[in-house]
């Protein structure tokens, strides 16, 4: 789905990868089974934010053309309005975030433990007591 790094967004200004296969509106439109104009309204509400070309120009990629149909599945068949819409990518957008840190987080751990495998690792405690700290008087 389509996001801003680190704020969960639905929407996200960005430039088309080299390689990457992207379609033009109105291909993308015909993909989706919507009209040009449908997805130049959800860009400007933040619910699929294509690549820009650097003369401005949106260019689908495969997983926004996938979003579109899931935006127009969950307003056609499920009854969701546009803003709940935006709400549910958002949240899709952080649990992938979440997911991506937990895999990060998990190697690292798994790193940890072969790096210290077979020695003795002692845990020194962090000092949490706050002390207040009073400067002392000159004589």
């Amino acid at each position: 789905m389509t996001s801003s790094q680190g704020d969960g967004g639905a929407s996200r200004r960005r430039q088309p990868e080299r390689g990457a296969r992207t379609f033009l509106i109105s291909v993308a439109a015909e993909l989706a089974g919507m009209h040009a104009q449908t997805l130049r309204t959800y860009d400007r509400l933040g619910l699929v934010s294509p690549e820009r070309t650097t003369g401005g120009g949106r260019r689908y990629s495969q997983r926004d053309v996938d979003l579109l149909r899931e935006v127009q599945r969950l307003s056609q068949d499920e009854g969701v309005n546009l803003a709940g819409i935006k709400r549910v990518i958002e949240l899709t957008n952080q649990v992938e975030a979440l997911q991506a840190k937990l895999a990060e987080l998990t190697a690292e751990v798994a790193q940890l433990r072969a790096a210290t495998a077979g020695r003795e690792v002692a845990v020194i405690p962090k000092s949490t007591a706050v002390v207040v700290w009073q400067p002392r008087q000159q004589r």
